[in-house]
């Protein structure tokens, strides 16, 4: 599932980085927090590999 914002994909970044223990879980905040309990290591990593290309920086709210 690719990411659909920039920040989702910052978020998911984040929280891979917690949940391959390269950072500490306690500095995750917001999304990247709930997405780093929710999701496999490989969702993560398929989020926040996705191009940034055309990417809004925040996704619109439907």
């Amino acid at each position: 599932m690719p990411a659909k914002s920039a920040a989702q994909q910052k978020a998911a970044g984040a929280a891979l980085s917690a949940k391959r223990g390269d950072t500490p879980r306690k500095d995750l905040k917001g999304a990247s927090r709930s997405m780093e309990k929710s999701m496999t290591e490989k969702e993560l990593e398929d989020m926040a590999s996705s191009s940034r290309k055309d990417k809004p920086e925040h996704a619109a709210k439907n």
